[in-house]
């Protein structure tokens, strides 16, 4: 800190009318420094007892709003003034002020400041327009801290009152979802116990109680698949991707036989290993195959297609069937989702696979993407980086 002379100009700027007695008794009564760059004047909520006149330089006053946020109210330059707030109020400061650069200052302790009040008109004017026109400040940032409050409340409630939605439309779907085929396994299994079915209706009834279970134990794994997933990381290595997508495609060639699907793969030759989880990448494309198969109910192709180029791999999966409509294309990633009917056709599920494929993906740090027409079909596009 260094002693710096008074600019003549800055005291009548501060106080309008002041008198050149009075402007030198608030010259006497002060103590002139030069603060560098980043120096704390003011400290949020202490207890201190200088006011300041800034003579040349600059500072910011920021206060903390919610504990949280440091919130920048103002600058100020030569001629500005502050720190009387505490003083006249025997309060903490209200707000930290600090330098933004080489800042020198006109510096007035309480005891001199209450003199200076009590025998300058000028001066006593000209605070209480600043403390008027701080206090409509205050109000007009308290309103709008306010409004700011409001309007994140609004927004907390909204998603939690979507998030109670969709919770008790999971727990309606499971149960409907799990009851059916436990009711269907159990009746057979009962037929069965009797002793009657015999031959092909014996081993009809076996196939249908084994079809069910698989079912629950699928939807079972799922759930559960989501909930590690939470929880716990994968150990990543080296994954042939080629591999992975065979993988998912063999496994669902009886299901898309049964919908009368054709699954067509084309892989190129170039597509590098990359680092990841074999298990859940393949979990995650049998997922978007599935699904390609489930919309596309009057049959046709699904065809699955990767390549690579210098920065990334990319695999597609594409459909031709009902599509999805603009209006609820955004939420087809969101977790239990899911599409009940379209047209004539009605679906099952509960909505996770296309949650399960985005998380994967994104554990992968890749993008996953969807482009769809009604009654024309979808292309799923999933990105990876190439290691």
């Amino acid at each position: 800190m260094t002693d710096s002379p008074i600019p003549n100009s800055i005291l009548p700027k501060a106080f309008p009318g002041i008198t050149q007695i009075e402007a030198q008794e608030l010259i006497s009564s002060s103590g002139v420094k030069t603060y560098p760059e980043n120096t704390i004047l003011c400290l949020e909520n202490a207890f201190e007892y200088t006011f300041y006149i800034i003579l040349d330089g600059e500072v910011q006053v920021t206060k903390t709003i919610n504990n949280v946020e440091d919130r920048l109210l103002k600058k100020l330059g030569p001629g500005d003034f502050f720190g009387e707030m505490a003083l006249i109020h025997n309060a903490p400061r209200a707000a930290t002020v600090k330098t933004l650069c080489s800042t020198t200052v006109l510096e007035i302790q309480k005891i001199a400041f209450d003199h200076v009040l009590q025998s300058s008109t000028s001066v006593s004017i000209a605070l209480t327009r600043e403390i008027s026109r701080r206090l409509r400040e205050n109000d007009e940032l308290a309103i709008e801290d306010l409004r700011l409050r409001a309007a994140e409340l609004a927004r907390a409630y909204e998603q939690l009152s979507e998030l109670e939605y969709a919770r008790r439309e999971f727990l309606t779907t499971i149960a409907h979802e799990l009851r059916t085929p436990l009711t269907v396994a159990n009746g057979f299994l009962q037929a069965i116990q009797t002793g009657k079915l015999e031959g092909e209706a014996f081993h009809g009834a076996m196939d249908t109680v084994s079809r069910n279970i698989h079912q629950i134990v699928s939807l079972v794994n799922d759930i559960l698949f989501l909930q590690e997933m939470d929880l716990i990381l994968p150990k990543f290595q080296a994954v042939n991707l080629s591999e992975v997508l065979k993988s998912a495609t063999r496994e669902l060639e009886p299901l898309a036989y049964q919908n009368g699907v054709t699954l067509k793969l084309d892989l190129a030759n170039d597509i590098p290993r990359i680092t990841g989880d074999s298990k859940s990448l393949e979990r995650a494309f049998k997922a978007l195959i599935e699904n390609a198969i489930k919309f596309s109910p009057d049959g046709g192709d699904v065809e699955i297609r990767a390549c690579a180029d210098q920065q990334s791999i990319q695999v597609d999966i594409q459909d031709h069937g009902i599509g999805i409509s603009m209006d609820i294309l955004p939420r087809i990633f969101d977790r239990f989702f899911h599409i009940e009917q379209v047209d004539n056709y009605l679906f099952r599920g509960i909505g996770l696979g296309l949650s399960i494929a985005r998380q994967v993906i994104e554990q992968h740090t890749g993008r996953i993407s969807v482009t769809s027409q009604p009654h024309q079909g979808s292309v799923f596009t999933v990105t990876l980086s190439r290691d």
